[in-house]
Order: C-alpha cells, then structure tokens, then sequence
C-alpha cells in the first residue's frame, strides 16, 4: 500500500478545524456545565485534540472504542463496543467527534447507545464525510469535509494501524 493523492492539505485541515471549533463555541456559549466531547477512539483522537484546543467554552472529554473495520478497508458492518465511557451524560450537553462517517452504520448504532443514556442534547461532529456511501440515513451536526467514495488515511484515520501520523489526509492505494 501506498499513499495516491493528497486530498486535504494540513493548512487546509487546521483552518477548517478552528472554524469547527468557533461554530460549536457559538452554539454553546450559555452551556450551563462543561460541554462534554466524546471522541471515538482511535481516529477521532488527533481531530479531537486539535478541536477542543479552539473552543471556547468549559469542556469535558471522554472516549469509546468500537470497531467495525479490524484490519479491512471496507466496514464489516458489525459494530463492537471495546471501550466504554466512564462519564455520566444523563442531562448533559454532548459532542460525539468521529474521524469520519462513510455507511453511517457505526455512527447510527453509537448514536442509539447515547441516546438511550439520556443526554440533554447530542450532537455529531465528524472531520470527513463520505455522503454518497450512506446506507442508513444520519448525518453530523458539524462535519469538516466531504470526501469521495476512496479509501482515506492520515491526520488520526489509519490501515492496519498504520498512516495516523500523516499531517494530511491522502488516499492509500494499492502498490
């Protein structure tokens, strides 16, 4: 594997996470308690950083892990629970950021799990979108980019583990 095009540059990826960050600053500036951000572990964990350092308000973060990829480049469309939050959200204002929302599949199932932990609001922000892939009709309340039916890498996304350090996203073909 090899990284083809470069899609979104990291100069392009910063601008467009502060501009994220200030939208949900706004939307929550009367925020009663720390808005709590929930990151999906492992490819929201850089975007996630990068974001919660720009907004404005009181925040709390907490992580979960599922799996629905293992080592493939095409979701399995069985989604696994790893990792668990350790914060209660009953009552309060919530952020789940995804690295990126291709089938929905992952991000309607964890969306019903919050749901049923009764939020006071939960909203969905997610760097990349890959709207022509949706089989379950959901889409995030903030998202960063929309991106073409290719397999994606860098800035937090990965194969096998690998590309999560690459300051862009580029798309990973085939050698």
């Amino acid at each position: 594997m090899k990284i083809g095009d470069i899609l979104i540059t990291p100069e392009q990826i910063e601008t467009r996470v502060k501009a994220l960050a200030a939208e949900i600053s706004r939307d929550y500036q009367t925020v009663e308690q720390p808005l709590i951000f929930v990151g999906m572990l492992k490819g929201a964990f850089i975007f996630m950083a990068d974001l919660v350092r720009h907004i404005t308000v009181p925040t709390q973060m907490d992580f979960l892990i599922l799996s629905s990829y293992g080592d493939a480049t095409k979701s399995s469309g069985v989604v696994r629970m790893l990792y668990d939050l350790q914060v209660d959200i009953v009552n309060r204002d919530v952020i789940l950021v995804e690295d990126i929302v291709d089938t929905g599949l992952t991000l309607h199932y964890i969306s019903r799990e919050l749901e049923l932990r009764s939020p006071k609001t939960l909203k969905i922000c997610s760097l990349l979108s890959k709207d022509e892939c949706r089989k379950i009709d959901i889409e995030p309340d903030y998202v960063g980019f929309s991106v073409p039916d290719r397999f994606v890498v860098g800035y937090g996304l990965d194969y096998a583990q690998q590309y999560r350090n690459l300051p862009y996203i580029g798309v990973l073909e085939e050698d």
